[in-house]
């Protein structure tokens, strides 16, 4: 069993998908909670495996979490605390920190600092892969509005990851109030040249326009639709405050 020492973490929770689980440049320093790992079992899997943890909150293989129960030790106040089922996987490309808070579904998930991606890339330059049996879901992973596909943040920085939520958020909320005025305003502030067009079109066909051109990229078109999408809703007010009064993008 190979171990890492020393482990700064930022701990994701609940993140079904990889790409809300922020690399180190994208850390928070006095936002994110950041804890260090005293020590943490590693493994190399099979890529397969690595991207089913990474990108699902699903149940992991029992011999995984035997391998590495009660195996790792989580640094506090100067104490070792240990930790039910906590690890850190690789496939030799992509690396992931994961805590099961003592459940068997990958609760908590954290990126590396460089310098210990570095370490774990050495570590198991001349490991053998460790092999495990699990249960491949034979239903392919569905993406919606506000769960989307990977291929739509790729690319973005994390406030900009979040305020797109926040507009598919929004965009959400008016699909289910089937109110074809307000969604024909919405589409028009968003394609003005389209204006006469938009007059006759149906809900559906308005809403479906609007979420397909939106969804791809982010812009400051992007950011001015959602800032005024969002105006007078307090929940959605707030998240969009807290985004951008955020100090690291």
């Amino acid at each position: 069993m190979l171990y890492l020492h020393d482990v700064w973490v930022n701990w994701f929770e609940g993140e079904e998908n990889g790409y809300n689980v922020c690399q180190f440049h994208e850390w928070r320093r006095g936002e994110d909670v950041i804890e260090l790992l005293d020590q943490v079992p590693l493994l190399l899997i099979d890529t397969a495996l690595f991207h089913y943890i990474e990108n699902n909150m699903a149940e992991l293989p029992q011999q995984l979490m035997n391998d590495v129960y009660k195996k790792a030790y989580l640094r506090k106040n100067h104490e070792r605390v240990q930790l039910e089922n906590c690890f850190v996987v690789t496939d030799g490309k992509g690396i992931m920190a994961v805590d099961t808070l003592g459940y068997n579904i990958p609760l908590r998930k954290s990126r590396l600092i460089p310098r210990q991606e570095q370490l774990v890339y050495e570590m198991t330059a001349q490991t053998k892969k460790a092999q495990y049996k699990w249960k491949q879901s034979e239903r392919k992973k569905e993406h919606h509005i506000l769960a989307p596909d990977p291929k739509l943040m790729y690319g973005l920085t994390r406030k900009e990851r979040q305020l797109k939520h926040l507009l598919f958020m929004a965009l959400d909320q008016l699909y289910a109030s089937k109110n074809t005025s307000e969604i024909r305003y919405w589409y028009t502030e968003w394609a003005p040249h389209r204006y006469h067009d938009i007059q006759t079109m149906p809900f559906e066909e308005v809403w479906e326009c609007l979420y397909e051109e939106t969804k791809i990229g982010w812009s400051n078109k992007h950011l001015m639709l959602c800032e005024n999408m969002i105006k007078g809703q307090p929940f959605f007010e707030k998240l969009w405050e807290m985004e951008c009064d955020s100090k690291v993008n």
